[in-house]
């Protein structure tokens, strides 16, 4: 099965705002959001992704039998550390923000394969953070960023203003 992460283009924003609501809605299970009055959970970055250097929205798709279907997102965002020993002062490092693939594409290793495409395309200090809330994607990342990094990276659980819960940090290489 062939799998795509491109960047979401301005005009695909729609498309994107469509599966995040899937994506919060499995959310709301572990954190009881509700939805608003016009029936929609809110994602108040989303529309920076178009909007903010340092942003980069994606859709994953694979292609099937008759064509490309989408499977997901990914929104990535280069900023300041969450562990901030990790890094030098004012360097930046990238966060996996959100990531999400539709029910029906886990446990299919699409996942895996479109994350470790992400760590590629952004070669340098990463950090994964993950709500204690969600166990499966807690193992998920663990299992992922292990396999990528061959067991070198570091998990620190934080407990501050900027997070409560656990981070994989680790260094995507450069390649050619």
């Amino acid at each position: 099965m062939k799998i795509e992460v491109a960047p979401a283009a301005l005009r695909e924003k729609a498309v994107l705002r469509n599966l995040m609501q899937l994506y919060l809605y499995d959310f709301s299970e572990m954190l009881g959001d509700d939805v608003d009055d016009t029936g929609l959970f809110g994602y108040r970055y989303l529309d920076l992704y178009w909007a903010e250097p340092g942003r980069y929205p994606f859709l994953i798709r694979v292609d099937g039998q008759v064509g490309s279907k989408l499977a997901g997102f990914a929104l990535v965002r280069q900023a300041g550390s969450l562990v901030e020993e990790a890094l030098s002062p004012g360097e930046v490092c990238t966060h996996m923000a959100e990531f999400f693939i539709l029910r029906k594409y886990r446990r299919q290793g699409i996942g895996a394969q479109a994350s470790w495409e992400l760590f590629d395309r952004f070669p340098g200090r990463w950090e994964v953070n993950e709500i204690v809330e969600n166990p499966a994607a807690l193992a998920f990342w663990r299992k992922v960023i292990g396999e990528y990094t061959g067991g070198a990276y570091e998990e620190v659980f934080l407990d501050n203003e900027r997070w409560q819960g656990p981070v994989q940090v680790f260094d995507s290489p450069p390649r050619n």
